[in-house]
């Protein structure tokens, strides 16, 4: 296995950190044949197979960070990212759809308690699927979506588009406009929505990340009762309505968490495609004197860069686990250079990836693209995650910049 995090504990005490559970990196390593066996097949159905789903649900590979008291596994962020990657490393979408089930039913996690015991006292093993965006045509009132305040809650109809999960899930986190502020502005909420009362548009056909049946969920007319909504900016600012919080990842910072978790499977699939690339090192060189690959000085250079840059972007992502891991250790909020470094270490842990895959393309050719080839998947697959808006890193570097500069953040509106 490429960047083996067996070395971690060396680098644990370098950060300072609470270290990673091997054994939880373990189960998903165990189930990495299982996943790279179903990969095609969630590809051609535009959804993750029933098998891996069942098989990563009943390894506890959906709870990896929920806490034990509801029966999750417990695992820190650093374990998070890890065993994220382990799956990603099997195949990019199925390591998405576990990023995005495992952070969003940690969301669940924040809500007042009562919230909670919907979504866990009757079902401890409840995925939930998350739309964080508030921006659409929703939040601006129209005439086919709308929130009606009644007693005891609201009355919703409306749609999300990209819910990651929802086809696997058993409730639904959506952002509604709730209110607004003393200027006239927006006062968004997250609400939790069972499925029961939701519905699922078959809207998700894209050129990578085809697995992950990001489809659009609606409603119409359902009631949400006000102890499943919380406010976003409460969420952001760290003060969470959950009454209990006496395990660690009650206390991690919800904004960062969001974030670095979309660089997980993107780590895994840097990983994938350099073992493929790593696999062609016996093949000859068309229209070259080199009858192995291995023996080429360029394809040597351009396979040690890959890894570099592989393991660059690791390095990366687990400093900002270990900041997230270590200020919810202490029970404090992360300050706002944490929060500034941490969106910059997503977007360039990302582009890093990208770079990494790239050249794995080079080196193996142009067999690369073939459709019985994997890695052309990994290569669809990064390309699409690497451009979702929490991970640009354009913008990250903006976030981080104006920071550095002492220059007031109106980038990120979180």
């Amino acid at each position: 296995m490429s960047s083996s995090v067996q070395e971690a504990p060396a680098m644990d005490a370098f950060f300072g950190a609470p270290g990673p559970d091997y054994d939880i990196i373990a189960k998903a390593q165990a189930l990495q044949p299982l996943i790279r066996e179903y990969a095609q097949q969630g590809e051609e159905n535009r959804r993750v197979s029933d098998e891996v789903i069942t098989a990563m649900r009943d390894a506890g590979l959906l709870h990896i960070s929920i806490p034990k008291r509801w029966g999750g596994l417990g695992g820190n962020f650093r374990t998070f990212i890890d065993t994220v990657a382990a799956v990603g490393q099997a195949d990019g979408a199925t390591g998405w759809v576990s990023a995005l089930l495992n952070s969003s039913t940690w969301f669940a996690t924040l809500f007042p308690e009562q919230a909670q015991e919907d979504v866990f006292g009757s079902n401890p093993r409840a995925s939930v699927a998350a739309v964080l965006s508030p921006g659409g045509p929703f939040m601006q009132a129209n005439s086919t979506k709308k929130v009606e305040h009644v007693e005891g809650g609201i009355r919703l109809t409306g749609e999300w588009g990209y819910s990651t999960g929802s086809l696997h899930a058993d409730w639904s986190i959506v952002p509604v406009r709730t209110s607004e502020d003393e200027n006239g502005l927006p006062v968004n909420s997250l609400v939790l929505i069972p499925r029961a009362d939701s519905n699922i548009r078959d809207t998700w056909y894209v050129a990578g990340m085809r697995a992950t049946g990001s489809n659009t969920v609606f409603v119409e007319d359902i009631f949400i009762p006000e102890h499943r909504i919380v406010p976003i900016g409460d969420l952001a600012t760290e003060q969470y309505p959950r009454e209990w919080a006496e395990e660690d990842n009650y206390n991690a910072s919800f904004v960062p968490v969001a974030e670095i978790v979309l660089s997980a499977a993107q780590i895994g699939m840097a990983r994938g495609a350099i073992e493929i690339a790593r696999g062609v090192g016996e093949k000859p060189i068309t229209y070259s004197v080199y009858q192995h690959a291995k023996n080429s000085v360029v394809h040597q250079i351009e396979l040690a860069k890959a890894q570099s840059e592989a393991d660059q972007a690791y390095l990366l992502v687990t400093r900002s686990v270990a900041t997230i891991d270590s200020a919810a250790r202490d029970r404090r909020p992360m300050t706002v250079e944490e929060r500034a470094r941490t969106r910059m270490d997503n977007g360039q842990a990302a582009a890093l990836v990208r770079k990494s895959i790239n050249r794995c393309l080079s080196i193996a050719g142009a067999f690369s693209f073939a459709e019985i080839n994997p890695l052309q998947r990994f290569w669809r697959n990064s390309e699409t995650a690497s451009r979702h808006a929490l991970v640009h890193p354009e913008i990250g570097a903006e976030v981080y910049g104006k920071f550095l500069f002492g220059i007031e953040d109106n980038v990120q509106p979180f």
